[in-house]
């Protein structure tokens, strides 16, 4: 059965961050502990480092008008948190909110990338993205557009100054994770942007990402290995775009 999801046109985000303690991760430390080691017996290069969940949250109409995601963010560590999505503990309102740097040539195709096998999500195939972390707070406050462009430089080298971004945001909200999109377009066709991101990849053993693919319409999404939040997206995108 297909995880049900919801897509919204949203103006802006207010995303706080407090410092808290997560009864999860303390509930189960032990069982923690144990998933963690599993996970890096199967794949050394993960790191156990601190990122951000979303703790309560409300999505409201402006005075303007406008659709606007308030939240607020706490800190925990990355190994708690896949234990978290494996597990299916659901006692509390945590949602896994993060941004995506939906990437496209000036061509209007999309490019994914395809997760590297030493990663937690290794095969998967959706735009550079990334939970949020410490580096995403500035002034108690996380900045998920400066995640998603952070993201977008290590995992593809492409800077932000290179790209239009849009305004606003698309979220795909699942029952335990929003996606952030943010569209984000270069001035060159998404063939010869695929050819520079591979070759960037290509220099680096270690990068995130094994390969680009390059989406042009529906029917270049691979539902076996993207992501529904993602497939929405792209969906929701194509059906928007001007009959030629």
């Amino acid at each position: 059965m297909s995880e049900p999801f919801r897509l919204l046109k949203v103006g802006e985000l207010d995303l706080g961050f407090e410092p808290s303690r997560w009864a999860f991760a303390e509930r189960r430390a032990d069982s923690i502990a144990a998933h963690w080691a599993r996970l890096r017996r199967a794949k050394p290069m993960l790191f156990n480092g601190r990122v951000l969940l979303l703790g309560r949250r409300t999505i409201e109409t402006g005075p303007n008008g406008v659709l606007k995601l308030s939240g607020v963010f706490f800190e925990t560590d990355y190994a708690d948190f896949l234990a978290w999505e494996e597990f299916g503990d659901a006692e509390e309102p945590v949602s896994n909110c993060f941004s995506m740097a939906a990437i496209r040539g000036d061509d209007g195709a999309f490019l994914l990338g395809e997760m590297a096998r030493h990663t937690a999500n290794a095969g998967q195939i959706y735009f550079p993205a990334g939970t949020p972390d410490p580096s995403d707070v500035f002034d108690d406050k996380v900045d998920l557009e400066a995640s998603a462009r952070r993201e977008l430089l290590e995992e593809t080298g492409v800077d932000a100054a290179e790209v239009s971004a849009a305004p606003g945001w698309t979220l795909v909200l699942t029952p335990r994770r929003i996606a952030c999109m943010k569209l984000m377009t270069l001035g060159v066709s998404a063939t010869a942007l695929k050819t520079r991101i591979d070759a960037y990849l290509a220099s680096d053993p270690h990068a995130e990402l094994s390969r680009i693919h390059v989406v042009r319409g529906p029917h270049d999404i691979d539902d076996t290995r993207v992501p529904i939040f993602v497939a929405a997206y792209l969906r929701d995108a194509f059906a928007q775009r001007p009959a030629e």
